[in-house]
């Protein structure tokens, strides 16, 4: 949703390059909208929060577009390389992003919850040999919270350039998490 001009036109060279016809350009914040089935038409608003892999998208919508938007680089990759200097440094285990993207989607959260845990397999980084350990959501909390964090304090930025009108809609409707928005539900 924030790109520059040069950026927005190397989208479109390569997709011209890969044969398209015509090619147009959609804010990540309006597809995300429209595939959680927000009516983006209306003259409410809309709060989308997008976290992607490197990035976060946070934009105010209403009446088809986007009021007013932000876009920092915190995402879904900080989570996981986080996860992995977490496990190497606690537990002495080395563990790939796949895992560590697994780790995240199945125990990872940022607010108190019912606890849960996962056995988690990988290499010992002295002996070389499998091994595995099991890993808590509850300490794992601290650990993505930072991140979030940086995402929640860019959201109350926006909310705060946003119409009293627009925000009083997003207090009624409530913000629309995509992406790996599932880890700050509830925060």
């Amino acid at each position: 949703s924030v790109i520059t001009e040069v950026e927005e036109r190397a989208v479109i060279d390569a997709g011209e390059q890969a044969g398209a016809r015509r090619v147009y350009l959609i804010e990540e914040p309006v597809a995300a909208a429209i595939g959680a089935g927000v009516d983006i038409a209306q003259p409410n608003g809309n709060m989308i929060v997008d976290i992607g892999g490197g990035t976060s998208d946070i934009a105010v919508i209403s009446l088809g577009g986007i009021v007013a938007a932000r876009s920092i680089r915190v995402g879904g990759d900080e989570f996981d390389s986080a996860i992995i200097a977490y496990i190497k440094r606690k537990y002495n285990l080395l563990i790939g992003e796949r895992t560590a993207e697994d780790i995240k989607i199945q125990i990872g959260s940022v607010c108190s919850r019912q606890p849960t845990s996962m056995l988690v397999r990988g290499r010992d980084a002295k002996s070389g040999v499998p091994r595995e350990v099991e890993l808590s959501s509850e300490e794992l909390t601290p650990i993505l919270a930072r991140y979030a964090q940086q995402i929640a304090e860019e959201i109350k930025s926006l909310l705060e350039d946003t119409s009293p009108e627009l925000v009083g809609d997003i207090a009624e409707t409530g913000i629309i998490l995509t992406g790996g928005g599932s880890l700050l539900a509830g925060m």
